[in-house]
């Protein structure tokens, strides 16, 4: 059977009019001197005139221009000494002018706008019912290819259409914060697994230091090391590969008053210089409940391949590191949304072929074992198997959106289902692709491709993200039901009909916490949830589906517990409400009691507890 995949009308292509400014250095420290003294031979008259009709023609294409000049300008003033000139004596036009031939302008998107994954927007408020904030990334490429991460806003409605924000005609460089703590054994991790090992310049500049250390304390003991020995070759790569480290590690920061259009995360370190690439994000839900966005990609620097984690809480802070691991070596990491049996769960393909997954107690520290899990089995997978975004937790299990390359390098998305206590285990693949190109995706700068770097879900849809042949961006969207419907299961594992049964429970609790913590013990026994925050958003949820049961708090916005069951009572509706909250008099129970609740759970509630009286009641209701 075909599945039927909605493909929308939402396109994003490069657009040469997104533009930076970058510190420009042409032609080495001697060119660069010949610059400066040329703008100092310029009289005040003609250094103001040139200086403002510079300002006229960029101040309207950036933020702060001249804060950008005066920085540029500071970067070549360490020339000034040999060059005979007083910083003290050179007026702050002049200065700004200096700044502004060290500046070039950069179209972060004019090659390529690709590779986009989508997740929910950490601000959810002031939405209509069935309505999802998203944010969604993609690969941005330009001159020289060399990529970014570039960002758009929209809101999913209803009915999986996207509206997205208007685009703001400029764009903002984060504020780069140099990480100033390390952990020497990280370190040493990596250089292991960059072939690195026993080297007496490794002992002598790490045997200097603590077990966590400054970046200035590092600084200082390379700088020791260098000025007490002779650089061979050998320590010339171990100390290029130690700093290629340190500066791999770094946050950084965006104005409070930039739109989500205007940041863009460029390469700032060595690592990247040739590019940020790929960019997963997930949102990820801790066992407590708190709520964090990672993102693993991958750094280039022409030689290297460095996959690198990024995590923020908002998406105006990013704090980025290298991730470490034997089997952290390639392209293509995604990790699962939240841990599994007490463990980071990471897909890989560290052997640039086949799908495998590791489990960590660290989020960034890879280096046990990887555990195949798929291999190439139909001809559309033949050359070479890979994800495109973090699993997607089901009722039935994890589902993974792959994609897979075949005859004429054609890829194509796919779809596999692992088991979700065990998600080593392949419970069932796609036959079928799910995605391919059509004639009107199928050319561009690498023809006949589709790709992802991650879906959502969203109202028993699949939302996905792709790229459309690396050159644009299109998004579709596919029943979950359909998908799971079509997979092919393995013997003696559990099939599509079985995953159907499961009972559909809606969450009605504002506090998103308190719903991220009762989804989570409503998952792991399998049933098929959907959280809404209030109850008036729950009737609108009841006149379009149905559920078996109804877990609801009491004290919500626009329409509390108390008032959702009178209604669910007048119009004969008939669903057993189960009330979970912190009220705690028996007044308040024997309320919620008399006006029909089958069950009152006292806040906090104890994870057995939730789960065997809901297993109770769904039992009792399905004998009546």
């Amino acid at each position: 059977m075909a599945i039927n995949i909605h493909r929308l009308q939402n396109h994003f292509h490069p657009d040469p009019k997104r533009v930076i400014v970058r510190f420009f250095m042409p032609g080495g420290e001697s060119r660069a001197k010949k610059i400066i003294n040329r703008v100092i031979a310029m009289s005040d008259g003609d250094t103001a005139q040139v200086l403002n009709q510079t300002l006229r023609d960029f101040s309207n294409r950036h933020r702060n221009i001249t804060r950008i000049f005066y920085q540029h300008y500071e970067r070549v003033n360490f020339l000034f000494d040999e060059l005979g000139h007083n910083p003290l004596h050179i007026s702050d036009e002049r200065k700004l002018l200096i700044g502004a031939y060290f500046t070039h302008e950069y179209s972060i998107e004019s090659a390529a706008f690709f590779n986009p994954s989508i997740v929910e927007d950490p601000d959810q408020s002031h939405l209509k019912p069935g309505q999802k904030r998203v944010i969604v990334s993609f690969r941005a490429t330009g001159e020289g290819h060399v990529s970014s991460i570039g960002f758009r806003g929209a809101i999913l409605d209803e009915n999986n259409h996207l509206e997205f924000n208007p685009v703001s005609k400029l764009v903002d460089v984060a504020e780069t914060i140099q990480l100033h703590e390390y952990k020497k054994e990280d370190f040493l991790h990596k250089l292991k697994d960059m072939k690195f090992k026993e080297i007496a310049a490794m002992e002598e500049i790490f045997g200097r230091l603590n077990d966590t250390f400054l970046f200035r304390e590092l600084l200082q003991s390379i700088n020791q090391f260098e000025n007490e020995t002779a650089i061979t070759i050998e320590n010339n790569k171990v100390l290029h590969a130690i700093k290629f480290i340190a500066n791999a590690q770094y946050e950084i920061k965006f104005s409070l008053d930039t739109a989500i259009s205007e940041r863009v995360i460029f390469p700032v370190t060595d690592a990247e210089s040739n590019g940020i690439e790929d960019a997963r994000f997930v949102k990820f839900t801790e066992e407590n409940g708190d709520v964090k966005f990672y993102a693993t990609y991958t750094a280039y620097n022409g030689f290297v391949i460095m996959p690198q984690l990024i995590e923020t809480n908002d998406f105006y802070s990013f704090k980025v590191m290298p991730i470490y691991g034997q089997n952290a070596q390639n392209k293509g990491m995604a990790l699962f949304p939240r841990k599994v049996n007490g463990k980071y769960a990471m897909l890989s393909r560290h052997d640039g072929e086949n799908n495998y997954i590791m489990f960590s107690d660290q989020i960034n520290n890879w280096d046990g074992e990887a555990t195949l899990i798929q291999e190439p089995e139909y001809p559309w997978e033949f050359v070479q198997l890979g994800n495109s975004g973090s699993p997607i937790e089901t009722k039935g299990g994890w589902l993974v959106i792959t994609h897979g390359v075949g005859a004429v390098r054609r890829y194509v998305l796919g779809a596999i289902l692992l088991d979700l206590n065990d998600p080593t285990k392949v419970l069932a693949t796609l036959k079928n692709p799910l995605l391919e190109a059509n004639e009107m995706e199928r050319e561009g700068y690498v023809p006949n491709v589709v790709y992802s770097c991650g879906s959502i879900l969203h109202n028993d849809n699949i939302i996905i993200p792709y790229a459309m042949s690396d050159t644009s961006s299109g998004f579709a969207y596919v029943s979950v039901q359909e998908v799971l419907g079509n997979l092919t299961f393995k013997e003696g594992q559990k099939g599509a009909s079985s995953i159907k049964s499961n009972k559909k429970i809606l969450i009605v609790e504002d506090d998103e916490v308190s719903a991220s913590i009762l989804n989570k013990i409503l998952l792991e026994e399998g049933y098929d949830i959907l959280h809404v925050k209030d109850g008036l958003k729950a009737i609108h949820e009841l006149n379009k589906n149905e559920y078996d049961l109804i877990l609801s708090d009491i004290r919500m916005p626009n329409l509390d517990g108390y008032q959702l069951l009178e209604f669910i009572k007048e119009q004969s509706i008939e669903i057993p409400v189960v009330f979970i909250s912190t009220f705690n008099s028996v007044e308040d129970e024997i309320k919620g009691l008399e006006l029909g609740a089958v069950e009152y759970i006292r806040k906090p509630a104890k994870n057995d507890v939730v789960k065997l009286r809901i297993k109770n009641i769904l039992q009792q209701a399905s004998k009546v």
